[in-house]
């Protein structure tokens, strides 16, 4: 299968028998898995006792071979074992007098490469992208923009020669926009920059829940450290929701809207996106009609939902309409000073979650746990799951209101449910969008002046990154507090906005600066994310974007279902974005 490998381990040694069991290398302080049983080799028919196991190919794995009888340690390997790969470890006395024992590894049939796949995709969507630039650079050509758009509207370009007004400029030809002045200019007032970020973590995140080819580095991180993709989307939308409250409340109040007018408007669009998550998006569909027994109560859309309602809520209260420079001592801090009630109330949510996450006694765990249990830690806290923030989720609302499948039970083995969108990590996803509110107070405040806001985004994401490395010593699992994005650690929300802050920058300046990029493809789904988002979920098992594969275990195929899957939305997003639809809620 996918991710996996054989392995024939061949017993030279007399009775009692050998023990095979592995650790994989991204499990942290965990204990050995048994694999299998060798039988000892048959001495009068000369025979070695063998054994075939099938190995994760996915990490590094270290393999312990010991007696059946004593629990002695025979020898102990360490290997990356690679993909449909076929290998033997042939266990043999070298010397009978000294009794020393090989253990020698041996590769039968070499893994294949299952990384071509991604490399051939690469070089289509480049040479598309290639075709496309080269296209848009021909149409600037004045014979061949003629030429195009008299084949393609010949009537149209019969009347304007015969009534002799010319060739087609530039505003007359196909590439001109035939919307009204009136969306035209509130486009170019429109940041495009915040578009494109969230339509890039949205095509992401699209590809990766289609499944990411099946490749291991697409899926979410059992628990600390390494970022994979998946661990980074959910909080750039997090983020980028943030940015967009406060532009979007300032503008409201700008154009004479009631504080109390914009309040219910937070509070309904709050309303229908968990309401959305709980009815549309909920992943226990799976088991058949919803009920109450079974409901997922969290989710990312409900997490949305709360989070912009705090954060919303929390904006409206000490927004002005007029955004204009705050005459106080220190203006290089208008952006922040004038909102200390906010930063305040930031920082007593984030004491709160330090408090229940350090202090609150959980039952049968240690106090301030943060690992995964199961086979972690020892085997020592198996029914510890992120320790009080998975206490307090089974707590309030039960195990059967909760995701069922946490990331952790892969690598860990962990049986108890966990939901990473659990109650306690909403605090920090709070934290987490009001980091974005900030960005989106630097580009109000310092509007006009593209300088001002990339310096100002540079040291935002500086600032979190040093906060970053002091809270984790700059290592995966010996800091204070480790990156973890089921737990929403705080470490990981500084780590995030980090780099938030850095692609944000780069965007902004590609886009909104230097306009050498128009945001495009991103620039569409990042206009419909809601449509898109639900979308991508309601017709998941639906052609074309699925369909029923000759070999579910090629990566391969794999790819090109899913990319095939995501591309389509793209293009739906753009026929949307061309016929002026926008769901907005």
């Amino acid at each position: 299968r996918m991710d996996q490998a054989l392995l024939l381990v061949s017993n030279e040694l007399p009775a009692p028998g050998l023990n095979l069991a592995a650790r994989s290398g991204s499990c942290h302080q965990c204990l050995y898995q048994f694999l299998a049983f060798v039988p000892p080799s048959n001495e009068s028919l000369r025979k070695p006792g063998t054994a075939s196991v099938m190995v994760d190919t996915q990490h590094p794995l270290t393999l312990l071979l010991n007696s059946s009888v004593g629990d002695r340690d025979i020898c102990k390997i360490q290997y990356h074992f690679g993909e449909f790969g076929n290998y033997s470890l042939v266990v043999k006395t070298l010397s009978t007098s000294t009794q020393t024992v090989s253990c020698d590894l041996i590769i039968n049939e070499g893994p294949i490469n299952s990384y071509l796949p991604i490399l051939f995709a690469f070089l289509v969507y480049m040479g598309i992208l290639a075709i496309l630039i080269a296209g848009r650079l021909l149409m600037k050509i004045d014979p061949v923009r003629n030429w195009v758009y008299k084949k393609l509207n010949p009537r149209a370009t019969d009347r304007m020669i015969n009534s002799e007004l010319g060739s087609p400029n530039t505003a007359d030809s196909i590439n001109c926009d035939p919307a009204p002045q009136s969306w035209s200019t509130g486009s170019r007032q429109r940041l495009r920059s915040l578009d494109t970020f969230r339509g890039l973590s949205l095509v992401i995140m699209v590809f990766v829940n289609y499944g990411g080819g099946k490749y291991w580095f697409f899926k979410h991180e059992s628990w600390n450290g390494k970022l994979h993709f998946p661990s980074t989307l959910f909080s750039r939308f997090v983020f980028i929701m943030g940015t967009s409250i406060a532009l979007a409340l300032g503008s409201m109040l700008r154009w004479g809207s009631s504080k109390w007018k914009v309040l219910r408007k937070i509070l309904w669009r709050s309303f229908v996106l968990i309401l959305l998550g709980i009815i549309v998006v909920n992943p226990n569909y799976c088991l058949g009609p919803l009920s109450w027994d079974n409901l997922r109560i969290p989710g990312v859309l409900q997490r949305l939902g709360f989070t912009y309602l705090v954060v919303a809520a929390l904006e409206l209260l000490f927004t002005r309409a007029d955004s204009g420079t705050w005459e106080g001592r220190f203006p290089a801090l208008q952006d922040i000073l004038p909102y200390w009630p906010q930063w305040i109330f930031i920082l007593v949510l984030e004491t709160i979650w330090l408090c229940l996450t350090f202090l609150l006694p959980v039952p049968d765990c240690p106090r301030g746990y943060l690992g995964p249990g199961g086979i972690g830690d020892f085997g020592r806290y198996p029914n510890c799951t992120g320790g009080a923030a998975g206490y307090i989720d089974r707590l309030l609302l039960g195990e059967k209101h909760m995701y069922q499948h946490p990331s952790s039970g892969v690598i860990y083995q962990s049986t108890m449910p966990y939901d990473p969108e659990g109650i306690l990590g909403t605090i920090n996803s709070i934290v987490m969008a009001f980091l974005g509110l900030q960005a989106g107070k630097i580009t109000l405040f310092y509007k006009d002046q593209p300088k001002q806001i990339m310096s100002r985004f540079i040291i935002w994401g500086v600032v979190m990154g040093i906060i970053s490395a002091i809270l984790t010593k700059c290592s995966k699992e010996e800091g204070f507090i480790p990156i973890n994005k089921n737990l929403w650690s705080i470490s990981y929300v500084t780590t995030m906005s980090c780099f938030a802050f850095i692609l944000l920058l780069l965007i902004y300046y590609l886009v909104d600066v230097k306009k050498w990029w128009s945001g495009a493809p991103f620039l569409y789904p990042g206009m419909n994310s809601i449509l898109v988002y639900i979308g991508h979920q309601v017709f998941a098992n639906y052609f074309p974007f699925k369909w029923k594969m000759q070999d579910s275990q090629s990566h391969a195929e794999h790819l090109t279902q899913n990319l095939t899957a995501t591309t389509l939305w793209v293009i739906i997003s753009y026929i949307l974005y061309k016929r002026r639809i926008f769901w907005k809620i």
